[in-house]
């Protein structure tokens, strides 16, 4: 199993290359690329446009670029990319605009040998909230789009387990439940012909809403090629490092060996880097990679 973690914020606070210096000390085989701070969710709901997707296609391999070869110096794979979110607004220039901007980040994963692009539902918020049906035909009509650039730059397209909330209080979304998020996949990979879906676990989401992680784990285990590793306090989306929050990190290791989940095993700890000094990042790093291989060497044994 690989040990992953997300390139963001490392990227934005070190450059490409001592990131990927960084990650090679601490002990990281893979990275999640975040590939999604491209196009910032507050233009994508403002319906707004950035230079790099105005551009044509050749433009976001010339940015990734860097990421490529920062990868291939320092023997890190790119194991799996986030793509833009939210994949959903309430305009129609918005819905086209990063529907676009997928399509382009899956070319971009074939560039990168990337297996897995994460494209979260189609889903509005709490206030907003489309009814069950409607819901379900945005997500098939949308996500049917992206199969032939799937097919062509050998990509699996990730749904993921998302929440809302309202007035401080953190709801269920799209594909929080397991049994939802198995009839999407099931039924997209019959539409498309083959597995060209799969699943990336948000363990943080499934704890937000008070989903048992080692059921959760069995109950998605078919479909399940991805995670989303990290912690909170059950209230807030925190985005800590295991330990840092109330998950049960045991019952979760215990999930993943009893699943036989052979996947990278890759965090998404953004906040626990931004609230440290940066020359203590390269210690938190060290301190996350031996987590991740005490998870991995309980996972196998």
């Amino acid at each position: 199993m690989k040990i992953c973690v997300q390139t963001s914020p490392l990227i934005e606070k070190f450059g490409v290359d001592e990131a990927f210096r960084m990650l090679r000390e601490a002990g990281f085989d893979a990275v999640d690329y975040n590939i999604d701070i491209s196009l910032p969710y507050n233009v994508i709901v403002e319906g707004g446009h950035v230079p790099l997707y105005d551009a044509d296609e050749e433009a976001l391999i010339e940015y990734a670029r860097p990421v490529k070869e920062a990868g291939e110096k320092y023997g890190i794979a790119i194991n799996q990319m986030h793509a833009p979110f939210p994949c959903l607004v309430e305009n129609e220039e918005g819905n086209a605009y990063v529907m676009e901007a997928i399509k382009r980040c899956i070319r971009v994963c074939g560039y990168l040998d990337c297996k897995y692009c994460i494209v979260h539902p189609f889903f509005l918020g709490y206030d907003k909230k489309l009814d069950p049906q409607t819901e379900w035909d945005i997500n098939i009509e949308r996500y049917s789009q992206l199969i032939p650039f799937a097919k062509k730059y050998g990509v699996t397209i990730c749904l993921e387990n998302m929440f809302t909330g309202y007035k401080g209080k953190i709801y269920a979304a799209c594909c929080a439940d397991m049994a939802e998020a198995n009839r999407y996949i099931d039924y997209l990979n019959n539409l498309a012909g083959e597995k060209v879906f799969g699943f990336c676990l948000d363990v943080g989401h499934a704890l937000l809403v008070g989903k048992e992680i080692y059921s959760t784990i069995q109950e998605i285990s078919r479909n399940l090629v991805a995670l989303h590793v990290h912690d909170n306090d059950g209230r807030n989306d925190q985005h800590l490092f295991p330990y840092m929050g109330v998950m049960d990190w045991d019952r979760f290791v215990k999930g993943l060996k009893d699943a036989g989940y052979k996947g990278a095993l890759s965090f998404e700890t953004f906040n626990a880097i931004h609230v440290i000094d940066d020359e203590l990042a390269q210690d938190a790093l060290k301190f996350l990679g031996s987590v991740g291989r005490l998870f991995v060497k309980r996972i196998e044994e």
